[in-house]
């Protein structure tokens, strides 16, 4: 395994979910088993989302794979194995919530600091910032129209994961697949994007997996298991210099 000063140099994994780790909505028994052989390894591995703890526990029956989980894009952060959570952000407003239920945006999904809808509300959802003056903006997850407090974001919510763990971004992997995993790609050591990624993202990441969704992340843990991602990261730079 390759070292830097006698250490490991990647002890961590960030990944987002939906889209990531999961297909539509459900995590692989072979990817949750790959999780966990890299937790094994001694790495730790968080997840990543902009789902709602409802959401995620009804959808996800292996959650104890995760050391840590950062919900509602880094505005909730939750321990699997004891149930802990720990709200990074203010909550959002009631008026505001109830404002967009009676202008008919629906679906509506609403947890502690963010709600969600789809791009077709984005107008109705802008509006009611405005005229309601709040300090709330808006983050894009390919069709999903997502509102939550400013200044928060993935980056934010994986920085108080890392804290708990007391890791640094300089030692994490992260792998996503959409915008709003943009800013957890350009925190950390090392940034990846699946194959089926956004082409922004794609271009943004260190390292492009050759398979999509839980697949990729498959071969991700490969690479980080086997060598610390010398070699992903050896063939990806001599295709950049080609």
């Amino acid at each position: 395994m390759v070292r830097d000063n006698g250490c490991v140099r990647y002890r961590v994994l960030a990944c987002d979910y939906d889209g990531t780790v999961a297909s539509q909505g459900a995590l692989a028994p072979e990817t949750a088993a790959a999780l966990q052989r890299l937790r094994e390894s001694g790495r730790r591995v968080v997840l990543v989302t902009g789902r709602i703890l409802d959401e995620i526990l009804d959808i996800c029956d292996d959650m104890d794979v995760f050391d840590l989980a950062v919900l509602e894009n880094g505005a909730l952060l939750y321990n699997p194995a004891t149930g802990h959570q720990r709200l990074l952000a203010p909550s959002l407003p009631a008026p505001f919530v109830a404002a967009l239920k009676a202008g008919g945006v629906t679906p509506l999904s609403v947890g502690r600091a963010i709600c969600s809808t789809w791009d077709p509300f984005e107008a109705v959802v802008v509006r009611t910032i405005h005229e309601m003056e709040l300090d709330l903006q808006i983050v894009f997850n390919k069709h999903s129209v997502m509102v939550l407090p400013a200044s928060v974001n993935k980056a934010t919510g994986l920085n108080a994961a890392l804290d708990v763990l007391g890791e640094t971004a300089e030692a994490t992997v992260a792998v996503g697949d959409a915008e709003n995993d943009l800013v957890m790609l350009r925190m950390v050591g090392c940034g990846v994007a699946v194959a089926n990624a956004l082409a922004s993202v794609k271009n943004r990441a260190d390292l492009v997996m050759d398979e999509p969704a839980g697949a990729g992340v498959r071969q991700l843990i490969h690479e980080i298991v086997v060598d610390d991602l010398h070699s992903a990261l050896g063939r990806a730079s001599r295709r950049a210099a080609g």
